[in-house]
């Protein structure tokens, strides 16, 4: 054990100048720890451990170990009390049950472009109707999506509109993704959509930056869906301003199976783009006027304006975390070429990680900020590990007569390698949140990078440089002919078979393995840093978490099962394709179906009549319910009763366990486990704990139950 402390702390020292990585995942670590605990922490917690790390520190031996990793847990306390002290101030009221036939005034301030409609967020909202809350519990953010035929909207316009409101849904099952915790960020109390069109009772215009941007994102998406209607127009609003929701639904799910999704996301592929065509037009621009050229700087001069193009492009953008995540890396690459210092290395990931973090801790747990920082760092470890053998043939290449083809195959043999690390460093993260793996991503990178970057990314800056002058026609059209290649790319790929393929949903543990295993392996420089492997392969090797066998959606609506071929079905009357498919996809099955049963099996008095359902498991007779005549039935006949009617005050006593929709209401969807020793039930949200944003969020404890005949 000595020598093995002693080995470590050697290799410690050896790598002293790769410590600050450290920091931003220290940073990231005490978030992490903020949304895996079971209840919410005192503001208090964080302050007092960072000024009790502190006090270590400055205690500690100068350039110590010790001090270093009392700094690690000075970040970690910065990192926890942020997100902690965030969501405190984000707390604004949300509907607690939906509402019908309601008037809905609000004035605009966001306006999302979908392939069939348009879906407006309003804010200093007013509700009228029936069983509308008291005035201080009225959202203060309100998402509707509007009925086609809505009038020409501006952000900032006073809209009115008659609609149907609930709260923001919780996760389909437990563990699946929290809606509910991402609006609660984003202060949206209620979700809904039009039930008649849309009025505007009041125009009006953006005041202030953010909302004079948002007005200027929608005026340019609607100029360019004005001169390509098609399926291309909402991939070059996507491009040029982040306008995701225009993206024809056929093309965003062809450029996910083709591993050509991150086109889509504006983030490190775009901002460098813009940054290149910016320097490199004002260098060559520079250069053409010989006295000017010999009188200033080109190369500070276009990094002076292509930092800013940067900030302008992100901030229309509507600045997602990627985006952020790129423009800060480009700041401060462009501020090294200003100072004369190196302009891409880790330590400007690890800084502008930390600069994202600061501004949004929360966006920590998103699958954009996770894909893309792996993506970067991977690709910037990987380059530096493979320096000296790049450096080596390209001194090599010098000495050959046909140095152009050698170039060539380098520049080739560079973009391979690069989509090959990027697709690895991400495919785990997408498989953990999408439970989907794009398989022969690298065929349509290899040829869809280049367009994007050479043709389509060049005919859209010029786009936005005309559109002043109302003249973006002539860029929009042959950069349409660009996008319409792409669309064609990814439709190809995504058509051959086993392009995109489907897996279980990774354990939480798989995450955490996954993450600090890749760290581990890029941060460090040694070979000590191949100890990361390991700690990989464990996690991608641990199994998906048990299926449940039994399901109840959160508003008690929706009953599925899982049969003994591990197929999810929906055994309900209801079906909401959202939640079943969301069902479905954690098993990584595409879609649920209707319960259907063998002849065999319906005589033997199983399978769906109107209203009831039976299934049997074992030593388990299981009735799912869905309507009320048939419920004491149900009861008289089974030992688990799922009902989505009401089941309570003594109506159903003859079952060893009752779940109903009064049950998903207040303790979110339900999840079943059956074995032949008992039922395992888990309910979603004590499965998230007692969370601000958790509705009835007191943790429920339930007994277990045992099975018939134990």
């Amino acid at each position: 054990m000595s020598n093995l402390r002693s080995w470590l702390l050697h290799q410690l020292d050896a790598e002293r100048g790769r410590w600050m990585l450290w920091l931003p995942v220290a940073m990231g670590l005490g978030i992490a720890v903020y949304f895996e605990l079971p209840s919410e922490p005192a503001l208090w917690v964080g302050p007092a451990v960072g000024a009790g790390a502190i006090a270590a520190a400055f205690f500690a031996p100068a350039g110590s170990f010790a001090r270093a990793l009392a700094i690690g847990l000075v970040a970690g306390a910065i990192g926890l009390g942020l997100v902690a002290w965030r969501t405190a101030s984000l707390a604004a009221p949300t509907l607690s049950r939906p509402l019908f036939s309601l008037n809905v005034e609000g004035r605009i301030a966001d306006i999302q472009r979908l392939p069939d409609g348009v879906r407006v967020v309003l804010e200093a909202v007013r509700l009228k109707g029936n069983g509308v809350p008291p005035a201080e519990m009225m959202p203060l953010r309100v998402r509707v999506t509007l009925t086609k035929g809505a009038p020409p909207l501006t952000i900032g316009d006073r809209l009115l509109v008659l609609a149907n409101l609930s709260p923001p849904a919780g996760p389909a099952l437990p563990g699946a993704f929290d809606f509910q915790r991402v609006a609660w960020y984003q202060q949206l109390g209620a979700v809904g959509y039009a039930l008649a069109p849309a009025a505007i009772i009041e125009r009006g215009k953006p005041s202030g930056f953010v909302r004079t941007l948002d007005a200027l994102r929608a005026d340019i998406t609607e100029r360019i869906l004005k001169v390509l209607p098609g399926p291309a127009g909402g991939v070059v609003a996507s491009l040029l301003v982040g306008e995701q929701t225009a993206v024809n639904k056929d093309v965003a799910q062809a450029m996910r199976d083709s591993g050509l999704a991150h086109i889509l996301s504006i983030s490190g592929l775009h901002i460098v783009f813009v940054v290149g065509l910016v320097m490199g037009l004002v260098r060559y621009g520079i250069a053409l006027i010989p006295p000017l050229a010999l009188r200033i700087d080109a190369k500070k001069v276009a990094a002076v304006l292509a930092l800013m193009a940067a900030l302008f492009y992100t901030a229309l953008a509507g600045a997602p975390v990627p985006a952020q995540r790129a423009c800060a890396m480009a700041g401060f690459a462009l501020l090294a070429i200003l100072l004369d210092r190196t302009a891409l290395s880790l330590r400007l990931v690890a800084w502008s990680a930390v600069i994202v973090l600061a501004a949004a801790p929360e966006s920590l747990t998103g699958a954009s900020f996770q894909m893309s920082f792996a993506a970067v760092v991977a690709l910037i470890a990987g380059w530096e590990a493979a320096s000296g053998w790049r450096r080596r043939l390209h001194e090599r290449a010098e000495g050959r007569r046909h140095r152009w083809a050698w170039r060539l195959a380098a520049a080739l043999g560079a973009s391979l390698a690069t989509t090959l690390i990027a697709s690895v460093a991400t495919g785990a993260f997408a498989a953990y949140h999408f439970n989907r793996v794009s398989i022969l991503g690298v065929a349509a990178n290899l040829v869809g990078v280049p367009l994007t970057g050479f043709w389509i990314m060049p005919w859209g800056l010029l786009a936005m440089l005309l559109m002043p002058f109302g003249l973006e026609a002539f860029a929009l059209v042959p950069m349409g002919w660009g996008v319409d290649g792409l669309n064609a790319i990814a439709f190809y790929v995504a058509s051959w078979p086993e392009a995109a393929t489907l897996v279980p949903s990774l354990p939480g543990a798989s995450l955490w393995l996954l993450t600090l295993g890749g760290l581990w392996l890029c941060l460090w420089r040694r070979r000590w840093r191949l100890a990361g492997l390991p700690v990989v392969a464990i996690g991608l090797l641990l199994g998906p978490p048990p299926a449940p066998d039994l399901l109840m959606s959160e508003d008690g609506r929706v009953l599925g099962l899982r049969d003994e071929r591990g197929m999810v079905h929906v055994a309900s009357a209801r079906t909401d394709r959202f939640v079943s498919d969301a069902w479905a996809r954690r098993q990584g099955q595409d879609g649920a179906k209707r319960w259907t049963v063998s002849a065999d099996e319906q005589a033997a008095g199983l399978g769906c009549a109107t209203g009831l359902c039976r299934w049997r498991k074992g030593p388990w007779r299981i009735a799912l319910v869905s309507d009320d005549r048939r419920l004491a039935e149900a009861c008289g006949s089974a030992d688990i009763v799922l009902s989505t009617v009401d089941a309570q005050g003594g109506r159903c006593r003859g079952p060893r366990l009752v779940i109903d929709r009064r049950d998903a209401w207040r303790e979110g969807a339900q999840a079943l486990w059956l074995d032949e020793l008992g039922v395992r039930r888990e309910t979603a949200n004590a499965r998230r704990g007692d969370r601000p944003w958790v509705p009835n969020s007191s943790m429920r404890q339930t007994a277990p139950v045992k099975a018939p005949g134990a």
